[in-house]
């Protein structure tokens, strides 16, 4: 990378030796972990670790070191949602003062972190085993795969404290993953999916077993950070910008998507390597 280039990105987050207060970090080769670590409350997220998630998510979008990210949680669950004692309480108690300006602030908070997800470059996998329930079920959503096991429950659970289903993106991502009559159930009862029918219905790519199932996410992690990753990034950002494209406006966008990946190294040696009849090997560049 050239001192110009350097110059451009945003400095601050060191990958290599990330230590964040509020969950786990490992980095191995170009695939990072994330590991909410509060086993003994099933993982729920706090204010802060909503805010330090979302801040990850928009720093990953300035670095070179991180290519694909899994993210799993400790101890055979993965998140139980928005801590009730730390979240809800207090939100009740913005509730019962009639500050409306503070739980819009909170909300608009949690939806920045669906924000951070689907903007910053890198493929997210969901290792998904026991509860993931409300805000975890958004993270889980949020993600551009998920691995799950047969014993987890997913549920979008807010009907269950008197909330809207329309939380964090909820209503416009789920129906693009399950389908709208599918995704409108989980919402209006805020009933579980167990893996089986959570894969069925498309939630899922993948089932696997409990023991294996950080590290088979982490290996197909490996395996798309081995990739084009330029190129993987172009296909998660139309993914997510033709959302709202008609036909002919994305078929544009993913002609000029595509005219920009054979500009980069990577399609030159992926022809070279078919010439010498070898595999190639991408510096996602």
């Amino acid at each position: 990378m050239t001192d110009i280039t350097t110059s451009f990105r945003r400095a601050g987050v060191d990958f290599s030796n990330y230590q964040p207060r509020h969950f786990k970090w490992e980095l191995h080769g170009k695939v990072a972990t994330i590991t909410l670590n509060r086993p003994e409350r099933k993982n729920p997220l706090t204010l802060e670790s909503y805010a330090e998630l979302r801040d990850t998510f928009r720093d990953l979008v300035y670095t070179d070191l991180v290519k694909t990210i899994v993210i799993t949680g400790a101890g055979g669950n993965f998140c139980s949602g928005g801590d009730v004692h730390e979240i809800i309480g207090p939100l009740v108690g913005l509730q019962r003062e009639g500050d409306m300006n503070g739980l819009l602030a909170f909300t608009r908070m949690t939806g920045d972190l669906v924000k951070a997800m689907r903007a910053c470059p890198q493929t997210i996998i969901s290792a998904i085993d026991g509860i993931c329930a409300g805000a975890g079920a958004i993270v889980a959503m949020a993600s551009d795969l998920r691995y799950g096991t047969a014993a987890s429950k997913v549920a979008f659970l807010f009907v269950r404290v008197g909330l809207a289903g329309a939380d964090m993106g909820a209503c416009n991502i789920l129906p693009r993953i399950i389908g709208a009559g599918r995704a409108a159930e989980l919402l209006f009862t805020g009933r579980a999916m167990d893996g089986a029918e959570a894969e069925r219905w498309g939630f899922y790519n993948r089932i696997c077993a409990a023991e294996t199932l950080v590290a088979d996410a982490q290996g197909l992690a490996a395996t798309l950070a081995a990739g084009p990753t330029f190129a993987n990034a172009m296909t998660k950002s139309c993914i997510h910008q033709e959302w709202s494209m008609g036909i002919d406006d994305a078929i544009e966008a993913e002609a000029q998507a595509q005219a920009i990946c054979m500009q980069t190294r990577d399609f030159e040696r992926a022809y070279m390597a078919f010439v010498a009849k070898q595999k190639p090997v991408f510096e996602g560049n």
